[in-house]
This record gives C-alpha cells, sequence and structure tokens, in this order.
C-alpha cells in the first residue's frame, strides 16, 4: 500500500525507506533537511577547511583523481580541479533516463551526503534539494556506468546541472540546466575542495533505478498471485495444493504467503475442484505457484532489505570523519552490494512472468483448458481470441531470460588499471528494471486470458477475492466478443495494475500477504 503524504519527508541520511522514494520520485512529494543532519555536513566541512589550510595531501582534496591520485594540486587550483572533474566525467551515452529516476538519484545522494562523511557545503546539498522541490531534472544518460568508482559519469551529469551547464527538464521542457535553474528562481554554484567528487563518487544511479524496480517488483509478487488464483478457477485447478498443511512442513516464508494468498482469494469458489473430483493433481504451473512465487517473494525481501542499507549509507571516497580527525580512503563507492541484488531481481521478476506464461498457454489450448473455447473464442477459425497474445507473453518472456544474464559477472579494469574490478551494477539494474516492465505485459494478458475464460464459465461461480478481480478487470476492459486489436487492452491493464494503491481494496476483502516497508 502506497498512501502519499502531504508532509515533507526528513532527511537524516539513514532513516529512507522504499516507500519514500518512490513517493518523491514518482509523486513529487517534497523534501527537508533535519538539523541534525545538517550539524553533521557543517561540523565535518569545518574539518576539510582545516586540512586545506594545513596543507595536507588528501586524496580528493589535493590530489587528482584514480590514477592521478599521486599528483598534488595546489589550494588555488582546487575549483577549476572540481569543475574539470565535472566536465570531463560527462561521458553518459544514450537516452536519458525517465524523470522519476533521476528525481531518486537527487534525493539517494542527499540523503548519503546528510550523514555527514563526505565534506561537502551545507548550501550544495540545499540546492540539490531545492531542485527537487521545484523538479528541476537534469537529463542524465543512462549508459556509462561501471558501477565501482561510484556511478561517476551519470552522477555528473546531474552535477552538470548544479553548475549552470548542461541540460534539465523544468516542467517537462528540456532546456539548457542553467535556464532552468534561473526559471526555477535558482542559482548555479562553484564547486569548492572535494565537493566534485563527493557528488559523483557514490552508487544512487544503480540504486535509484534498483529502488523504483525493486518496489514494482514487489507488487508484481502481489499481482503474480491474483492473476495465479484467476487462472487456477478459469482452469478448475485441485485446491488441495495450497492446503496450509503442505506449506507448515516446508517453511519458507514466501510459500506459505503465497500459497494463503491463492486460498484466502478463491475462498467460496464453485470452479475450484478437489483431489480426485476431476483430476489427482494439477500441472506444476498451477500447483506449484506458491513454492515458485513463495521463491521470488524472498528473494524480492532480500533484495528490498539490501537495497534501505544502501540507500542509508555513505558510498563515497575518501570518507571523512570529523570526531577522530581521519580521512580514509576505501571502497564504499564499490557496487557489488547492489549488483548482486540487481541480477538476483532480474531473475526473481523474470520467473514471476515465466510461470505466468505457462498458465497462459494452459487457458488457450484447447488440449489443456479443461473445455474452454480454442483460445478463448466464440468461433475459432474465423477469428483468432487470444492465440497471438500467448505469442506475445511467449515472446516477452523469452527476452527476459537473455536479460536474466548476470551482469555482475563481468568486470573490465578501468584508470590505468587502479580499478581493476568493477560492478556492472547500473547494468544489472537497468535490465532488472526492464524485466519487471515486460513481467507486468504477461501478467496483464494472464489476466484478461484469465476473465475472458471465467466469462465462459460463469463469473457468479468465483471465490470472493477473484471475483473482485474479475469484476475490476472488466471496469477496465470488455469481454472480446470477437476479435479486435488487443495491444492496447495489455497496456492498459499493465499500467493500472502499476497505480498506486489499486488492490488496497482488495486487501481489506480477503486476508493478504504484501511487502511491508
Amino acid at each position: 500500500m502506497l498512501e502519499i503524504a502531504s508532509q515533507s519527508v526528513i532527511i537524516h541520511g539513514n532513516s529512507l525507506t522504499l516507500e519514500e522514494v518512490v513517493q518523491v520520485a514518482r509523486y513529487h512529494r517534497n523534501v527537508d533537511i533535519g538539523e541534525d543532519s545538517c550539524r553533521k555536513v557543517n561540523h565535518t566541512r569545518k574539518y576539510v577547511e582545516k586540512l586545506l589550510q594545513e596543507k595536507k595531501v588528501v586524496y580528493g582534496l589535493t590530489t587528482g583523481f584514480g590514477k592521478f591520485s599521486d599528483t598534488y594540486i595546489s589550494q588555488e587550483d582546487t575549483k577549476a580541479l572540481q569543475l574539470n572533474l565535472i566536465r570531463s566525467h560527462c561521458c553518459g551515452i544514450g537516452a536519458p533516463f525517465p524523470e522519476e529516476v533521476v528525481r531518486a538519484i537527487l534525493l539517494l545522494r542527499i540523503n548519503a551526503l546528510s550523514l555527514g562523511y563526505s565534506g561537502i557545503r551545507l548550501e550544495v546539498i540545499w540546492l540539490m534539494v531545492e531542485m527537487l522541490n521545484r523538479n528541476v531534472v537534469p537529463v542524465v544518460p543512462e549508459k556509462g556506468s561501471l558501477g565501482a568508482s561510484g556511478d561517476l559519469a551519470p552522477l555528473s551529469h546531474m552535477v552538470l546541472v548544479m553548475l549552470g551547464e548542461g541540460e534539465a527538464c523544468y516542467r517537462g521542457v528540456r532546456m539548457p540546466g542553467g535556464q532552468a535553474l534561473a526559471k526555477a528562481g535558482l542559482a548555479p554554484i562553484v564547486l569548492e575542495a572535494k565537493e566534485g567528487l563527493a557528488l559523483i563518487n557514490g552508487t544512487q544511479v544503480m540504486t535509484a533505478v534498483g529502488a523504483l524496480a525493486c518496489w514494482d517488483a514487489l507488487k508484481l509478487a502481489d499481482w503474480a498471485d491474483c492473476t495465479a488464483a484467476l487462472s487456477c478457477e478459469a482452469l478448475r485447478a485441485v485446491k488441495d495444493a495450497f492446503d496450509p498443511a503442505t506449506h507448515i512442513v516446508r517453511p519458507h516464508r514466501g510459500q506459505r504467503q503465497a500459497a494463503d494468498n491463492i486460498r484466502n482469494l478463491t475462498s467460496g469458489s464453485r470452479l475450484m475442484t478437489r483431489q480426485g473430483e476431476l483430476r489427482v493433481q494439477d500441472a506444476y504451473s498451477l500447483r506449484c505457484a506458491p513454492q515458485v512465487h513463495g521463491a521470488s517473494r524472498d528473494a524480492l525481501a532480500y533484495i528490498a532489505e539490501k537495497l534501505v542499507i544502501e540507500i542509508n549509507s555513505a558510498t563515497d571516497n575518501p570518507l571523512i570523519f570529523a570526531d577522530e580527525e581521519k580521512v580514509i580512503s576505501g571502497g564504499n563507492f564499490h557496487g557489488q552490494p547492489v549488483a548482486l541484488p540487481m541480477d538476483h531481481l532480474s531473475i526473481s521478476a523474470a520467473e514471476l512472468a515465466n510461470i505466468a506464461e505457462r498458465r497462459i498457454e494452459r487457458m488457450v489450448n484447447p488440449h489443456l483448458n479443461e473445455g474452454l473455447p480454442p483460445f478463448l473464442t466464440k468461433n475459432g477459425g474465423l477469428q483468432s481470441g487470444f492465440m497471438i497474445a500467448q505469442y506475445a507473453a511467449a515472446a516477452v518472456v523469452s527476452e527476459n531470460k537473455s536479460l536474466a544474464h548476470p551482469a555482475s559477472v563481468d568486470s573490465i579494469p578501468s584508470s590505468g588499471n587502479q580499478e581493476d574490478h568493477v560492478s556492472m551494477g547500473t547494468i544489472g539494474a537497468r535490465k532488472a528494471k526492464q524485466i519487471v516492465d515486460n513481467a507486468y505485459a504477461v501478467l496483464a494478458v494472464e489476466l484478461l486470458c484469465g476473465a475472458q475464460a471465467v466469462d465462459f464459465r460463469n463469473p457468479q461461480l468465483l471465490g470472493q477475492g477473484t471475483k473482485w478481480l474479475y469484476d475490476r478487470c472488466r471496469e477496465q476492459i470488455s469481454f472480446v466478443d470477437a476479435d479486435r486489436v488487443l495491444s492496447g487492452d495489455f497496456a492498459a491493464i499493465a499500467g493500472w495494475m502499476k497505480e498506486p494503491g489499486v488492490l488496497d481494496e482488495l486487501f481489506a476483502l480477503v486476508p493478504f500477504h504484501t511487502y511491508k516497508n
């Protein structure tokens, strides 16, 4: 459930939730910085200024970057160093990220910097807050990050707008970055020592893409249980497979949740059958839905946990510990803690679509669909019905299988072999997002096939939860009485599934396990 709050999200650096990320990124909830974070940021910046006055050799403050880390930079050149860093690192390739992703990137960078370990001035963070609140959205190319020295290239494009350069969207119009700031009543900044590096050395791009994709995937898991339940009734499945006794003796949490959901949704059904009534047992795509869906549910809960940790972490380099008066060059920018969960997310979402496509096939195939009309049409031969709908679902599922190849097993050395192992986490996150979107399309096809099949049975025989689902589906899309273009129907249902709060009424009607933020 997603409730869009009217009050601002208060940033402390260590308490941001997935739900808040979605609210700010997609629904433009405002952001503010907590007083505790303001104090920490100011305290650390004072220590940075002390180091500069003492002319200490500190990576990123008085040295070059990457392979140039041994090159000393004088205090007089620190501003030029930071500007050159941003300009030279703007090497993004490809189409820009959607605005919601860039808004999430801004939010996560604000949150990480607000922990007070980066040495940046508070006014720089405030500019990012105001850009979010006034909806100045930098144009950030989606390709070009190795995901190990942070998301250097895409984050640089974000920062370029803060300097009055680059491009940004303001009120939906793309324009030069300085013009966008001016229209929003904001002024560009001049970066001082450490600030350019602090702004781009982090995992916020892969984490932003991953957070939105994971949130959508968590909702996808709920929809998968719903569409599976309707398919079970359409195919007159054996309800014994969802008996709690089976799932208690193999107590994976997600499996129990999925079995409970399907059982509760179909409660009261007169279409479900008992063991031996029509057949002894069903095909795996019906009988094993709790086990398959449940494995994805457990994986998604793990992925969400890792993302929340990453969202609330300091991920740049060097990190400044002002109280201890020390600066540590480490590796918190490395994306491996996100890269592996992103590959897991890809597989988990792909499998929800994979098993759904098999249920689609059973509903349209006259040899498997328990007496339903071939391809769910009244006039087979003259009409094709849902024949090619299954083709389309199969094509998307096959595409997902290619996309699900892990990105994190690859590594290409960079920066003169100084950065000799990289995560490819941003590539993994982008692929995961595409797979999740594809999976919604497959579930949309399954839902419409299920509703069409039930129309040939009798919708009044449905269980309490599946009847609600059928009724809401039919409010969106009518019965396919004669062949028509279906692609728009599938897109409409997939979009409806992604709307916030669509399932809240169902959750109030029947017991249902959903993700708790």
